[in-house]
């Protein structure tokens, strides 16, 4: 696929999230005027839609490879919804937790609305996202998208602990990356492709897309908090040393730089901790190599949907997976 096409491919995609966004602001409608304000407000449009578009791409490519029926049915696009609803849902309570000002470059929900009203709006997209899911009437989808919830709740309580030693510490957060973000990806890709018809070896083919691909995401994720200006992500450079999180630049320049395990093991809280431990990223090798291990983790999803058929839905993931690299937001 050219980037031309692909470019164009992207779009009519993004359209049809666009649709299931329009969708899901009218799922949220609600008789309390101020509680469907919160729940919709970051469902603005300003948002990149990248879970709902995986979602959508895989599904279509799975209908292709196994049906010849491109289409998504009425139930791939439930997961595909509930993906952004859980994920949207997710932003709004780390927004509480970590007492954010700004998300992609806005006051975030809790600054407008305080944080007990932002906290039961977020509870109530996941309230809407599992009536949805319900009305669908299969238990097999409802077992695998379970894990996504216990998953976010475990991936937030490691967030919040630090694990001695440099191999732990990694373990920890690559652990804590799935469940926290690859989860979400990763069972909504099962999910869409159990509506397929794909059997067990194919639904993990899909899984370990998605799994690899949350991981790579996070893992930009985290170098763009060092490379990247507050009006290209949205939110303060920085802002992970901020809250005390060690992510994989950090844990590899500890590697090269002795003196920021006692930072890490404090999680960066004495006076200077944050401005010395970036000015040791910035020196070390702990940038070139989380990128290097993003692709490594971007190489591993696409082997996992190489035996799927040709096709511009194929093209389109494979695409996808190269831009997660390469974005600068």
């Amino acid at each position: 696929m050219s980037a031309v096409a692909a470019t164009d491919f992207q779009q009519s995609t993004s359209k049809l999230a666009e649709q299931l966004i329009i969708n899901i602001k009218r799922e949220l409608k609600s008789e309390r005027t101020e509680l469907e304000e919160i729940a919709t407000y970051y469902f603005d449009g300003q948002g990149k839609a990248y879970r709902p578009m995986i979602v959508i791409l895989i599904g279509r490519a799975y209908n292709r490879h196994l049906n010849q029926e491109i289409e998504l049915s009425e139930a791939q696009k439930v997961v595909a919804m509930v993906a952004e609803m859980i994920h949207t849902s997710s932003l709004v309570h780390d927004d509480v937790i970590d007492s954010a000002d700004t998300r992609r470059g806005k006051p975030s929900v809790n600054v407008l609305y305080g944080q007990r009203k932002s906290i039961l709006a977020g509870d109530y997209i996941l309230s809407r996202a599992s009536q949805m899911l319900a009305r669908l009437g299969n238990e097999d989808i409802l077992v695998v998208l379970s894990h996504i919830l216990l998953d976010l709740v475990r991936g937030e309580f490691m967030q919040m602990s630090t694990k001695p030693g440099e191999n732990k510490r990694f373990d920890h957060y690559i652990s804590k990356s799935f469940k926290k973000t690859a989860s979400l990806i990763a069972y909504t890709c099962k999910a869409v492709t159990l509506l397929s018809g794909a059997d067990e070896a194919q639904q993990e083919a899909a899984f370990e897309y998605g799994r690899n691909l949350g991981i790579a995401f996070q893992l930009v994720d985290d170098l763009l908090d060092f490379e990247s200006s507050q009006s290209e992500l949205g939110k303060p450079a920085a802002a992970d040393l901020k809250l005390g999180l060690a992510t994989a630049p950090v844990l590899y320049a500890s590697a090269q730089f002795e003196e920021l395990d006692a930072m890490i093991a404090r999680r960066f809280s004495e006076p200077g901790d944050v401005e010395r431990a970036y000015a040791f990223v910035m020196s070390s090798e702990g940038l070139v190599k989380t990128r290097e291990l993003a692709k490594k983790h971007v190489d591993s999803a696409l082997q996992h949907i190489s035996h799927l058929s040709d096709s511009d839905e194929k093209r389109a993931l494979i695409a996808l997976a190269e831009m997660t690299i390469s974005r600068r937001r």
